[in-house]
């Protein structure tokens, strides 16, 4: 992997994460009147003195860049402002749902990477009924937007068959792995389609290709020949598309969590959303965009590593 593409991937997203975070910042001045009403919740007849005070705090009266770089160094030390609405530190919200938002989106992701990669690769090894069976049960989730799966997932498991809780989070292991199973399975039911049919296709490709048919000639045992040339020179889009997966789970986990009441960061976006809480909105915003942008980069880097061509030292 050469320096030189590490650093253009990094240059990357250092200027995604600024010119999202301008964006998100300027949203809150795109709004007509007073954006300081917007921090205090909206309010048709906010108190004068609560105005002035967060004017004073959040810098409106500044030069829009001066009063952006107020907001994002403040950011960067964990200081996201107040929240008026919720009458606590934004940092503190932040903090007491994050580990919900965790845990769902590490169940989910589990989810996809093993669910995916078994059946896309179970699918192209035995072809034939079994691929088309596999091809058309994946394409069918990849076709069921997340809220409707929710929605089938609570009346069969939560109302016909009453194994699964559908509110809150659980406590304990136990008690958490049982009340995040529904939203992890509605959450990755999307991606475990598209990572299981990226899978058929490389693996498909890879048990056409030359240097698999010349090691079968040889007479290497078809185990090792799947093992170490499909499997793993499948594994570069795999990897690929499975981060990119992970980093949807991560814009879509709002879906899932307002659905069962799981209480994460998405959870919290849309209730500060719908009460005009824009200090907690910017917060989470930026958060899912840096999450979502490092994720990205570290599939470009580990997917390079696999195959150099990607990063420019490999013949094309």
């Amino acid at each position: 992997m050469s320096p030189r593409f590490v650093a253009a991937r990094l240059a990357t997203l250092v200027a995604t994460v600024i010119v999202s975070s301008l964006a998100i910042y300027g949203a809150m001045f795109l709004t007509p009147g007073d954006p300081a009403t917007l921090l205090v919740g909206g309010s048709r007849d906010p108190d004068p003195h609560v105005l002035a005070e967060v004017h004073r705090e959040y810098h409106l009266d500044d030069p829009f860049i001066q009063g952006y770089w107020h907001w994002l160094s403040g950011a960067l030390h964990g200081d996201f402002g107040k929240s008026l609405v919720y009458r606590d530190t934004v940092a503190h919200l932040i903090g007491t749902r994050a580990g919900d938002t965790l845990a769902l989106v590490g169940f989910a992701a589990v989810l996809v990477l093993t669910a995916g990669t078994v059946i896309g690769t179970f699918a192209a090894l035995r072809g034939g009924r079994t691929e088309t069976l596999a091809t058309t049960l994946t394409a069918g989730a990849m076709a069921v937007p997340t809220f409707v799966m929710s929605v089938l997932l609570i009346w069969l498991f939560a109302v016909q068959l009453p194994w699964f809780p559908v509110y809150g989070s659980g406590e304990g292991f136990t008690g958490t792995l049982a009340h995040l199973t529904l939203p992890a399975v509605a959450l990755a039911m999307t991606w475990i389609g598209y990572v299981a049919q990226v899978t058929r296709t490389a693996v498909r490709a890879e048990l056409r290709a030359e240097h698999v048919e010349t090691s079968r000639s040889r007479g290497v045992p078809e185990r090792t020949v799947v093992r170490r040339h499909v499997l793993h020179n499948a594994s570069g889009p795999v990897l690929a598309v499975s981060g990119v997966g992970i980093a949807g789970l991560i814009a879509t986990a709002a879906v899932a969590e307002q659905a069962f009441g799981t209480g994460g960061l998405g959870a919290l976006m849309i209730e500060a959303a719908s009460k005009q809480d824009m200090a907690v909105v910017q917060a989470v915003s930026l958060i899912f965009v840096v999450v979502f942008v490092v994720i990205n980069t570290a599939v470009d880097l580990v997917s390079a590593a696999f195959d150099p061509r990607l990063s420019g030292k490999g013949t094309p």
